[in-house]
């Protein structure tokens, strides 16, 4: 599987170049499995069929300075900062059911490989014990499917408890502790930094680079300029 990179590694990018780059590679690669990893500024991120007033709480967000975007694909409502780790996975593999299995599995292999006992979910969800590390959701395009996730190194708890509802909000009279009673953080799991994280994960998941060139970089930037007027 072949990992793509930009050009430019550290110029920061928002998430809608990002998912926009997951269906760029789905509508124009011919590999038939690539994966990138990328971070994001404070975010939260909503499911394709969710409600926005019912799921966030925008005026803390706004007043924090959190972005916050819809994503094409299913599934719940979830926070994202620089501390955790969003994985994208590409695939040729058109069956819904297999792409997720294959993702999960994949994740679970980088786990193993970290010392850690995780397990995956029906609902494709990735627990230690029984508190959530990793959350996925999937969508087609054309004859691909795209599977991306939310690896929880580390978050701002703070920032999660108090954007996200009403997921959260049975939590929130008990406050932050109850969060991290349903949640972990890798970083309890594993003596590895983030970045020695991230190393590890491209070392066992893939066997090569596709280094997108500028031209392509642009192409992707339009297309989340088009998805961003239709969002």
């Amino acid at each position: 599987m072949k990992y793509v990179s930009l050009p430019e590694p550290e110029k920061k990018r928002g998430i809608s170049f990002y998912l926009a780059m997951e269906e760029y590679l789905a509508r124009t690669t011919d590999e038939t499995d690539c994966f990138f990893m990328w971070q994001v500024d404070p975010t939260v991120i909503y499911g394709r069929h969710q409600v926005l007033e019912n799921e966030v709480d925008m005026t803390y967000c706004q007043e924090q300075g959190i972005e916050v975007y819809r994503r094409k694909s299913g599934g719940g409502c979830v926070y994202a900062d620089n501390d955790n780790l969003m994985l994208s996975f590409v695939t040729s593999e058109e069956n819904v059911g297999f792409a997720f299995n294959r993702f999960v599995n994949m994740v679970l292999l980088v786990l193993r490989k970290l010392g850690v006992q995780a397990t995956g979910t029906i609902h494709n969800d990735i627990m230690i014990g029984n508190r959530k590390l990793c959350g996925t959701a999937c969508y087609h395009v054309g004859r691909r499917s795209i599977v991306h996730s939310t690896l929880l190194y580390d978050t701002n708890m703070v920032h999660m408890l108090k954007a996200i509802t009403p997921g959260l909000e049975k939590l929130q009279k008990k406050g932050i502790q109850s969060v991290r009673q349903r949640i972990t953080l890798l970083k309890d799991y594993t003596p590895l930094t983030l970045e020695e994280v991230k190393a590890l994960i491209r070392e066992t998941l893939c066997d090569g680079e596709l280094m997108l060139t500028e031209n392509e970089v642009a192409a992707i930037t339009q297309l989340k300029e088009l998805n961003n007027l239709k969002t």
